[in-house]
């Protein structure tokens, strides 16, 4: 098991994981980003998130990836 966090941003606004998450490894992490991406766009309103990103990091602080939030979502319908 590893600790992983999931820090958001876009050029405006950050939001940082201080908690982060355990997951079983690192095959698991993109599962986990895209939840947290989902979940995000899901609870907080009308705001256009395709111009956010998410940075994956271990518990030493090293970037593991960076996903993009208008990859997980997709283009408006």
């Amino acid at each position: 098991m590893t600790q992983m966090y999931f820090h958001c941003s876009n050029t405006k606004k950050a939001f940082v994981d201080r908690c982060g998450a355990v997951v079983d490894d690192l095959a698991e992490a993109p599962h986990h980003a895209t939840q947290v991406v989902q979940s995000l766009a899901k609870t907080r309103g009308l705001e256009d998130w395709r111009d956010w990103v998410l940075d994956v990091s271990d518990n030493l602080g090293d970037e593991l990836f960076v996903a993009a939030f208008a990859f997980v979502l997709g283009n408006p319908h």
